[in-house]
């Protein structure tokens, strides 16, 4: 028969085995809601920059992706003004320059035909169109995480376009992001394409960052910005924006007026 000793060392030892077995549970329960807690920040995240670059609607068909060769450019409602679709065989190699004279002063553009031959192929055709001419800058976002100027949407709203949309060409040698959840850098200086939150869905607008923003590695990189458009830029998100899409989202209160979009060859 188990001595009165035998019997309490018996239940102490259930007991620790009771609460290793509780205090197991509860780690597993924190490491659960510890992974919902990270993909719905990731979510919100993903969310936020749809709201913040978005252009437009999208269509339920979605534009095929750009092959080695050709780039497809698909119809895509109503043009903003009437331009011809672009060549879909571009040059895809060096560089073009693009100038885009505003009514805050020059902002040199270099854009990559090789790292973005589509794009760079539908930016320079539109603006040797006079698709970009005498159009507003629309939006400037100031908050943290996010700060470019938007622009090339004709109608100032945010949702005209070109008439037609095509495949993203994501960038593969972005570093990332100090804020983390899974956001690349778009580093000061690099000019990229807005799109929705929908795949293949890139037209005219672009957006110019003037400082570090944490983005999904989805925004197509076309180029870089002189040193003298940083100091316009610069000017600009200075004055801050007017907030009318939210804290930190809105129109620039310095408004931006591209008068000119001049490519160089």
């Amino acid at each position: 028969m188990p001595t009165n000793e035998q019997r309490r060392k018996a239940a102490k030892r259930k007991l620790e085995r009771q609460i290793e077995r509780r205090a197991e549970r509860a780690r597993r329960r924190r490491q659960r809601l510890t992974i919902i807690a990270v993909g719905a920040v990731v979510a919100v995240l993903a969310a936020g920059i749809a709201i913040y670059l978005g252009t437009r609607p999208s269509e339920t068909t979605a534009a095929p992706a750009a092959a080695s060769g050709a780039c497809t450019y698909t119809p895509d409602g109503q043009a903003s003004r009437p331009v011809q679709t672009p060549d879909p065989n571009p040059e895809r190699t060096g560089v073009v320059g693009l100038t885009l004279q505003t009514s805050q002063g020059a902002i040199p553009l270099t854009l990559d035909r090789a790292q973005a031959p589509c794009a760079v192929n539908a930016v320079t055709s539109l603006a040797q169109q006079g698709f970009y001419n005498d159009t507003p800058c629309h939006r400037l976002t100031t908050g943290e995480g996010l700060k470019v100027l938007q622009c090339g949407d004709p109608s100032g709203t945010g949702s005209g376009g070109p008439g037609f949309r095509y495949a993203e060409e994501p960038p593969t040698n972005l570093a990332p992001s100090p804020l983390g959840q899974g956001a690349s850098n778009y580093a000061r200086g690099l000019v990229a394409m807005a799109k929705t939150s929908q795949p293949d869905t890139t037209g005219s607008q672009f957006f110019l960052v003037y400082a570090d923003s944490a983005l999904p590695p989805e925004y197509t990189v076309v180029g870089r910005i002189a040193p003298e458009g940083l100091a316009v830029l610069d000017k600009v998100a200075a004055g801050g924006t007017d907030n009318s899409n939210g804290e930190g989202d809105g129109k620039p209160v310095t408004a931006v007026q591209i008068q000119q979009a001049q490519v160089q060859s």
